[in-house]
C-alpha cells in the first residue's frame, strides 16, 4: 500500500527530474562573468556556471554563440544549462560566450567567419583561434576543472563548434556540432544549389541582419515585429516582386549581409572562403555530428560536416547521429512526430539520454564507453534506430528510379511507345506553392508535407510506382538526374521523392482536425537546382532555348523505408514558392532582375532511350 507520505516523496522526486529550473540552477551553481582576452587584444564576454560541489573536479562544457548568452549580470541565471536537463544534474562547468563582435564581446562580427589556414601573427584570428584562446584562459583561471573540455552547439553555434575543432586546444576532448552550417551557398539555410530560400533569409536578416552597436544587450523578446507574422507568405512574397525590392522596400541599406549576398550571386571567393568543410583536417577531439532528416535549415551541414571529417581526417574519432527531427528538434521536442507523421517513440528523449549524455560522460568524465556506432541513424517508415559501421551503409546497392511514359516510375529503364518527353508551362506569375495551405514563412512541417495539392497542378509532373509488394528501403544520398529543355534561357528544377500511403491507411487515434491519412503523399526529400549552375556554381551559363541538356544535382541523404502496400512517387516542377525565390526564366542577375524579365517557359523532361531521366538512389538489401 502506498502511503500519503510515500506519494509525496514520489511526487517531489518526479518534480525534481522533470527539468532543471531556475531554483535548481541557483542552488547548485555559482555564476561568474569574464571578459576573456584574445591573442589580438580583443575581449570576449563569457558567462561561467560553476558547480557549488567542490568534492570532485568537473569538465568544462563550452558553447559559443552569436545569439547572446543572456541573461547578463552575475545575479541573473539561465533556467537551464547544457545540451539537456540531465547535464546540470550530472554536473559540468558550463561556459557560454558571445562570439566576436556580438553583444558584450569586442571586435567586429563577420558572418561565417572565414578560416585562416595560415596565421602570420596575432592579428590573424578566426573562430579556431578564438576557441583556442578561450579554452587556454578557462583552464588557467576557472577553478576545480578536471582538464577536459567539451563543446556543443546547434545551427550557428554548431558552426562555431565545428570551427573550434580545427587546430584544437589539447584540452578539447569532445565536440558535438549539431546542425552546423557548412556552406551557405550550396546547401545550408539560405541557398540550395544556387536557389535562394527567400522566406528563411528574409525572416532571419529582418532581425539578425541589422547592425548592432557593441557593447549592447538584446532587446526584449517580441520588441522587433516581423512583417511576416500576420501575413501569408505566398501572397506577401508574390506581391513583393523582384528581389531588388527586398532592400528598397524593407531593408533600406541597413542590412549589410543582404547587400553582400546580392553582390555575390555566384559561388565566388566570398562564398568559397566560408566553406568550412575543406578545413576539417587533422581533427583530434572526438566528434559527434548531429542532424535531423527533416531539418529545413542545416541538414546539408550535418551530413557534410561528418563526411568532410571522414574524408579529410580519416584517423579521427568521428560519428554521425541522424533522427527524424526538425531543426534542433533533438533538443527542443520529444521527437515522436512532425506534422501529421508519427515516429512511434520519443526519439529525441532517447537521443538525449542514451547517446548525447553518455558520449560526453565518456570523453570528459572517463565513464564507461557507451560503444556508440559510427552512425546511429533512425530509419523512417519502419521507425527504428539502426547502428551502422559507415554512412552511407556499406551494403547499399546503387539503383535508379526511372521516369517513364504515362506517369510510371520503376527501377527498370523500359520505355513505352509514344512521345519521349513530358512537358508543362512554368509561369513565374503563378508559381507552384511549397505547401498546401497558408504559412507566414518557412514551416518546419513542409519537410513531410502532404503533396496531394501539387499532384493536381498542370505545372507539376508526377510519376509513381505500382503498389509495392515488399518494403523498399533507401539509405544515403539521392541524385536527381534529368534531361531537360526550356524555351527560356534559365530555369529552376525541383525534384521531390514522396511516400504514397495506401488508401486504407488508418487515421491517428486522436484526430481533432479530421486528418485523412489514406492516400497521404508524404514528402521524404525535395531539393531545388538553379539550372544556370548545372555545369559550375561559379560560372553560370544560359540555356539554349529548346536544346536538351542534362541537369544533375545531389539531394540530401535519406534513410526511409517505403512499406509494402505503399507507392514511391517522384514529382518534377520549376517553382517551389515562396520557399525558393522565383526564377525569371531568363538568364539575368536575379538580384537585379526587373519585373519585365519574368517570362513563361515551356519545360520538357525527357525520358527516351537516349535520355533516361530519373533519381539515383541507394537501396538497402532486404533483411
Amino acid at each position: 500500500m502506498i502511503t500519503t507520505r510515500r506519494l509525496a516523496v514520489l511526487w517531489l522526486f518526479a518534480l525534481s527530474c522533470s527539468g532543471q529550473g531556475l531554483e535548481f540552477i541557483k542552488s547548485h551553481y555559482t555564476k561568474y562573468e569574464f571578459q576573456i582576452p584574445m591573442r589580438d587584444g580583443k575581449h570576449l564576454f563569457t558567462s561561467v556556471y560553476v558547480p557549488k560541489d567542490t568534492h570532485e573536479k568537473f569538465p568544462i562544457m563550452l558553447s559559443r554563440t552569436p545569439y547572446s548568452v543572456s541573461p547578463y549580470g552575475v545575479e541573473n541565471y539561465k533556467t537551464a544549462l547544457g545540451p539537456s536537463e540531465k547535464f546540470a544534474r550530472e554536473q559540468f562547468i558550463f561556459v557560454y560566450q558571445d562570439v566576436r563582435g556580438c553583444y558584450l564581446s569586442e571586435g567586429d562580427f563577420v558572418n561565417m567567419t572565414p578560416h585562416r589556414a595560415v596565421k602570420r601573427g596575432p592579428q590573424d584570428t578566426d573562430e579556431s583561434t578564438d576557441t583556442y584562446d578561450t579554452i587556454e584562459w578557462l583552464t588557467h583561471h576557472v577553478p576545480n576543472h578536471n582538464g577536459n573540455v567539451g563543446m556543443w552547439g546547434i545551427s550557428y553555434p554548431g558552426f562555431y563548434t565545428a570551427a573550434g575543432i580545427i587546430d584544437a586546444h589539447p584540452a578539447l576532448k569532445a565536440a558535438s556540432p549539431q546542425a552546423p552550417i557548412a556552406d551557405w551557398f550550396i546547401g545550408d539555410d539560405f541557398h540550395h544549389n544556387g536557389t535562394l530560400y527567400l522566406p528563411h533569409i528574409f525572416r532571419f536578416l529582418s532581425s539578425f541582419g541589422h547592425p548592432r552597436p557593441v557593447p549592447t544587450v538584446p532587446p526584449p523578446a517580441g520588441s522587433q515585429p516581423n512583417v511576416l507574422t500576420q501575413q501569408d507568405g505566398y501572397s506577401f512574397f508574390l506581391g513583393l516582386g523582384p528581389l531588388s525590392n527586398v532592400n528598397e522596400k524593407f531593408f533600406k541599406n541597413d542590412v549589410p549581409f543582404w547587400t553582400e549576398i546580392a553582390q555575390h550571386p555566384n559561388y565566388d571567393e566570398f562564398w568559397q572562403a566560408r566553406d568550412l568543410r575543406r578545413h576539417l583536417k587533422n581533427i583530434k577531439p572526438a566528434v559527434m555530428t548531429v542532424g535531423g532528416w527533416f531539418d529545413a535549415e542545416d541538414l546539408f551541414g550535418a551530413l557534410n560536416t561528418y563526411q568532410a571529417i571522414e574524408k579529410n581526417s580519416p584517423g579521427a574519432n568521428n560519428m554521425l547521429v541522424m533522427g527524424p527531427w526538425f531543426h534542433g528538434g533533438w533538443e527542443r521536442s520529444d521527437g515522436d512526430s512532425l506534422g501529421r507523421v508519427q515516429f512511434g517513440s520519443k526519439t529525441a528523449v532517447f537521443y538525449r539520454d542514451e547517446i548525447e549524455l553518455p558520449f560526453f560522460n565518456h570523453w570528459l568524465k572517463g565513464k564507461d564507453d557507451p560503444k556508440l556506432p559510427e552512425a546511429f541513424v533512425f530509419e523512417t517508415g519502419t521507425n527504428q534506430w539502426r547502428k551502422e559501421d559507415a554512412w552511407p551503409p556499406r551494403d547499399v546497392l546503387p539503383k535508379t528510379l526511372y521516369l517513364q511514359a504515362g506517369g510510371r516510375l520503376a527501377f527498370d529503364a523500359t520505355q513505352g511507345a509514344g512521345t519521349e518527353f513530358d512537358e508543362y508551362v512554368s509561369d513565374p506569375a503563378k508559381p507552384v506553392p511549397y505547401i498546401g495551405g497558408q504559412g507566414a514563412g518557412m514551416t518546419r512541417e513542409h519537410m513531410v508535407e502532404d503533396q496531394r495539392f501539387a499532384s493536381t497542378r498542370t505545372d507539376v509532373l508526377t510519376y509513381q510506382t505500382e503498389v509495392l509488394d515488399a518494403d523498399v528501403t533507401l539509405a544515403g544520398p539521392l541524385t536527381a538526374s534529368l534531361f531537360v529543355s526550356t524555351t527560356g534561357t534559365d530555369s529552376d528544377w525541383v525534384v521531390k521523392l514522396i511516400d504514397v500511403y495506401p488508401e486504407d491507411y488508418p487515421n491517428p487515434a486522436s484526430n481533432p482536425t479530421g486528418v485523412h491519412m489514406g492516400g497521404y503523399q508524404q514528402l521524404v526529400r525535395g531539393e531545388a537546382m538553379r539550372g544556370k549552375f548545372r555545369h559550375s556554381f561559379s560560372k553560370p551559363e544560359p540555356f539554349t532555348p529548346g536544346k536538351m541538356e542534362k541537369v544533375e544535382w545531389v539531394m540530401p541523404d535519406i534513410d526511409h523505408a517505403f512499406r509494402r502496400g505503399h507507392r514511391i512517387m517522384v514529382q518534377v516542377q520549376s517553382s517551389w514558392f515562396p520557399l525558393v525565390d522565383r526564377n525569371p526564366q531568363k538568364f539575368v542577375d536575379i538580384y537585379n532582375a526587373r519585373l519585365t524579365d519574368f517570362v513563361k517557359a515551356t519545360q520538357r523532361v525527357y525520358r527516351g532511350p537516349a535520355a533516361l531521366s530519373g533519381v539515383k538512389v541507394n537501396l538497402r538489401p532486404a533483411r
